[in-house]
This record gives structure tokens, sequence and C-alpha cells, in this order.
């Protein structure tokens, strides 16, 4: 089974920036908004930091020479578009020498209202090795964060892969259980919320985040 750490189950400053995210009447700016994201964004790389590898390197002081426990190799950063742009940022402020890489994945609706995810476009730096942490702020079916990996994979194999997402459904949490190799990933999760309507959007849950960020999308 893949280890999975819910941060919000914690007391902490996180569970303040999600009920913001979260309240409708805070969620109206979309400033706001995005900055809480990035703020989640940054709990998150801190708390993941603690899981990767370091190596002791000594560094010049004006007065002399201390010893640090700094990181052996950067992560690579990769983002579901558009959702998880601040909450991307928020890692990338922390993780600042990173690469990146982005993915993106939509929901293609037919006339009955049905979906599937298609990816539309990706790029990545060489991943073979490498530490992969992918960011995604609502983990809902989990079709989009399990088709992301899968697409992924083709710029190769990484050591370990760290799967974040701001809020989580039951039901996408046992698709990832179920899709994804336990051995070489993680989930990171800020809150797990029971239901999912329909439309497979997540309840109580925020909304859509895309749109609560960068602001409506023109519906097909």
């Amino acid at each position: 089974m893949i280890t999975t750490h819910n941060l919000g189950a914690q007391n902490s400053l996180l569970n303040q920036f999600i009920s913001e995210i979260r309240n409708t009447d805070i969620q109206n700016d979309p400033m706001r908004f995005r900055r809480n994201m990035e703020r989640i964004g940054e709990v998150f790389a801190y708390e993941i930091s603690k899981t990767l590898s370091y190596e002791k390197k000594k560094i010049a002081t004006p007065l002399g020479k201390a010893e640090m426990n700094l990181l052996k190799q950067q992560p690579v950063l990769a983002v579901i578009l558009r959702a998880g742009l601040p909450l991307h940022q928020g890692l990338l402020n922390y993780f600042d020498k990173a690469d990146n890489a982005f993915v993106s994945a939509f929901r293609k609706h037919d006339v009955e209202g049905n979906f599937e995810i298609q990816i539309d476009y990706m790029t990545s730096p060489e991943l073979k090795n490498r530490t992969l942490i992918i960011v995604d702020p609502m983990l809902a079916t989990g079709k989009s964060m399990v088709l992301a990996y899968k697409e992924l994979l083709t710029m190769g194999t990484p050591k370990h892969t760290h799967i974040v997402s701001i809020i989580a459904a039951t039901e996408g949490i046992e698709y990832a259980q179920k899709y994804l190799p336990p051995a070489k990933c993680t989930l990171w999760l800020g809150a797990v919320d029971q239901e999912l309507t329909a439309q497979s959007y997540i309840v109580p849950g925020l909304g859509d985040a895309g749109d609560l960020a960068y602001g409506a999308k023109l519906q097909e």
C-alpha cells in the first residue's frame, strides 16, 4: 500500500490556509486564493524535504568553515495545469533549484455529461533515478494523476515519486492506491473528503480550483 501522509490531521497553520481556500467569503479574492495555495505548497515542500537524501558539505563563512547537511540531488517538480500552478510555485519557492515538468490534462466531456481524461501537452527533463514531485490541488477520481504519472514515465523512471494534493476524495485515494506502484510513490494530502458528486467534484471540497485562481473558463 502507498504510504499516505494527511498533514491536515495534525494541528498546524496548514489547516488555517486550507480553511481559507474552502471559505466562500475569502476565496472570492483570487489573489488571496493563489497566495494561500502557494503557502500550502511551501508547507508540503518543507515536510517532503525531511524524507530526502542529504550529504555533508563544508561552506565558507566570514569567520571560518561550517559543515552543513545539504540535499544530494534536487527534485523535479511536475504540475498538472492549470489549477496546480500556485501550489507548484509554493514548492518551487523552497526547492528553488529544482527542475520542472508541466502536464496539461483536461476532462473531455461527451453530450451525455460523461468525461474521459486526456493529456494535451507534456514537457519534462530526464527523470531516470530522480525524485519526482507531482502536484495537483484536487485528487477527485485520481484518474488525472495516474494518467499524468504514466505520461511522465516516458521521460524515465524516477527513483521515487511524491504526489501532492491539498484535498483528496476517498475514491481518488483508492484509485491511486490501485494503479500507482506502492514501493515507488508517496501521497501527501492536506485533507480527505468522503464524497464525490455525479460530475466527480469533491464534496465539501472547495469548487473549481482553476477557476478560483485564474477566472472562469469557457465551457465546451
